[in-house]
């Protein structure tokens, strides 16, 4: 039981940090800077720990950047509030990530640029065989170590890691919890202290001050990869310019900025 109990909680956290730090924070905004080298090593990193639902940066990017744009109206691409439900608004996500991934409808050009490539790497995460490769691995760990079969039904978790973590931000960042701040959508942050999703489900805070490192905004909340991030500048493995600090309390509604965006560097230091 400790087997399984370890092996899940490890992909939970690996994958989520990945998807906060690398796809979220630094593909879709740049609120840091990374050499080419730690470009590559965290895209790597991203690809091993999502494993079999291995999310494409561009496709990411550009869908993120969408909803920040046209957040809870019908032309964000995942608002709770837009759907039919939460199977619905999964599958529209679904349907246009991958379609923006795949090149087959385009985006604004505002939103597009500045996102960071590896297209041999892309090309294998995306291969139909290397996803059945990884969900054949973990199910071989839960065939060698589980103690009964009931755990067996922990598995779906780690097929669709990926796309779990950002059904459980989508749905409840916009549904559950409190706001800090006068929005023109409907984000709440859902927990004080965000374990579960390592920051993401600050979402008033974040779509309040969308370019904040920080998501955390007031005293008693805590967001754990701001404070790994931070780690990770003192050890010269990324640059941070400029942040941007939250300030609470404020109460006029805020509309969001045209997202404008500047061409990635991929000589940094």
């Amino acid at each position: 039981m400790l087997a399984i109990a370890t092996f899940f909680v490890a992909h939970w956290v690996l994958s989520v940090f990945m998807q906060t730090f690398y796809l979220h924070r630094y593909a879709a905004h740049r609120m840091f800077k990374l050499s080419t080298t730690w470009d590559r090593i965290f895209h790597l990193l991203t690809f091993l720990f999502q494993g079999s639902s291995y999310l494409h940066p561009m496709g990411y990017a550009l869908l993120h950047r969408e909803h920040h744009a046209f957040s809870d109206t019908e032309r964000d691409p995942h608002s709770p509030h837009t759907s039919r439900g939460f199977l619905d608004m999964n599958v529209k996500t679904a349907l246009r990530y991958v379609a923006l991934r795949k090149g087959r409808i385009r985006t604004e050009a505002r939103f597009e640029g500045g996102v960071p490539s590896w297209p041999a790497l892309e090309r294998v995460g995306d291969f139909w065989l290397t996803r059945v490769a990884f969900g054949g691995l973990y199910t071989l760990f839960y065939i060698a170590f589980a103690p009964h079969w009931a755990f067996f039904l922990l598995l779906p978790a780690h097929y669709l890691m990926g796309p779990l973590h950002g059904a459980i931000v989508n749905w409840g960042g916009h549904m559950y919890g409190y706001r800090n701040f006068g929005t023109d959508d409907k984000s709440r942050n859902t927990l004080p202290f965000d374990f579960l999703t390592l920051g993401e489900l600050f979402q008033n805070n974040h779509h309040r001050y969308g370019q904040s490192l920080n998501f955390a905004a007031r005293w008693f909340e805590i967001d754990p990869s701001y404070w790994v991030i931070r780690l990770f500048a003192k050890l010269g493995i990324l640059q941070i310019e400029k942040e941007q600090h939250p300030r609470y309390p404020e109460a006029a509604v805020v509309k969001q900025p045209a997202m404008t965006l500047e061409p990635l560097g991929s000589d940094a230091e």
